[in-house]
């Protein structure tokens, strides 16, 4: 499990099948109401509290993303409390908890790792070209590099392995291709790892 801070008040928790898999929860759980889920769920908003003082208590939006081969991407948002429904006096008329959650699942059918590092792109490019793939889009967004893959075009093998390079390089993107050809700059429509080891050579 990983938690980063998107700002003051938005993490993003990187879930892998395996997080999943040793707290007894399978895929489809996730979109069900039962006690595993919850305890998961607290399990990260407790994480989230000691290492990012990321304070969970309030009205929270809650954004599942399942990503193929990958895991899941959980972005939390925290609203504000509607001090008018509790009282003048503010916080101490508050529950102590007050688990407010508007959850939305979505199921991802596009591959999408963000780097933020130019150099870290490069490196995966070269791995990936000599073991897995020459393909993949790059597009820029928000000063920051996005590869783009369809899963359809691996097999499972290939797939896992493309995953693995990608993860160690970069971060799983819950942003979606359409998205990126919207708001973003299409850098390298097609065979982007090719064009990057072409024009790109690794750091020694």
């Amino acid at each position: 499990m990983r938690i980063e801070r998107l700002s003051q008040d938005k993490i993003r928790i990187f879930l892998t099948f395996d997080d999943l898999s040793e707290r007894g929860i399978q895929k489809e759980d996730m979109w069900q109401e039962v006690p595993k889920v919850h305890d998961l769920f607290t399990e990260m908003m407790d994480q989230a509290y000691s290492e990012l003082g990321f304070d969970a208590t309030g009205p929270l939006a809650v954004e599942v993303f399942a990503l193929p081969a990958q895991g899941m991407v959980v972005i939390v948002t925290r609203g504000k409390y509607d001090h008018h429904q509790y009282g003048a006096s503010g916080e101490e008329e508050l529950p102590e908890e007050i688990y407010e959650m508007e959850v939305t699942l979505e199921q991802s059918d596009s591959i999408v790792y963000a780097f933020r590092d130019f150099e870290a792109l490069v490196e995966a490019a070269h791995v990936l070209i000599g073991n897995i793939t020459s393909q993949g889009k790059l597009y820029s967004y928000n000063d920051i590099w996005y590869l783009y893959f369809d899963p359809k075009e691996f097999e499972e093998a290939a797939l896992s392995g493309l995953v693995g390079v990608l993860s160690e390089f970069g971060d799983s993107s819950p942003v979606t291709e359409a998205m990126l050809a919207e708001y973003g700059k299409a850098v390298m429509p097609e065979n982007a790892i090719e064009l990057i080891c072409t024009h790109f050579k690794r750091q020694q």
